[in-house]
């Protein structure tokens, strides 16, 4: 069962496998920040490779609950985006670039 006190903190990897990201709440305890940490070796382009080791979400703001609202960083631009605590062991970013949306699913490693 998914309880509401289940904490997005720790480290997730993209359903496919490419990358991997620490989780971390920030700012003042609810906040929510993400660093990419880790790409497999067919994503490790000098683009990909530009945000290794770097924050890709910065103190999304929580919305709701299990909701966080800020900036995401992909494919190399800051678009809107959300960040949901499906589960304990699944996350879903979304985000939208001007009419394309597009939803990445990730599983606590």
């Amino acid at each position: 069962a998914f309880a509401g006190d289940v904490s997005p903190a720790g480290n997730w990897q993209s359903t496919g496998g490419e990358a991997r990201y620490k989780v971390s709440l920030c700012g003042d305890g609810t906040q929510l920040c993400a660093r990419l940490t880790w790409l497999s070796p067919e994503m490790r382009t000098d683009q990909n490779l530009a945000y290794l080791n770097k924050l890709v979400i910065n103190r999304a703001e929580l919305s709701g609950s299990n909701v966080w609202e800020g900036t995401v960083v992909y494919e190399g631009e800051e678009i809107d985006g959300s960040v949901k605590l499906v589960s304990s062991d699944l996350l879903k970013v979304s985000g939208c670039r001007l009419v394309l949306c597009q939803s990445l699913v990730f599983q606590r490693i």
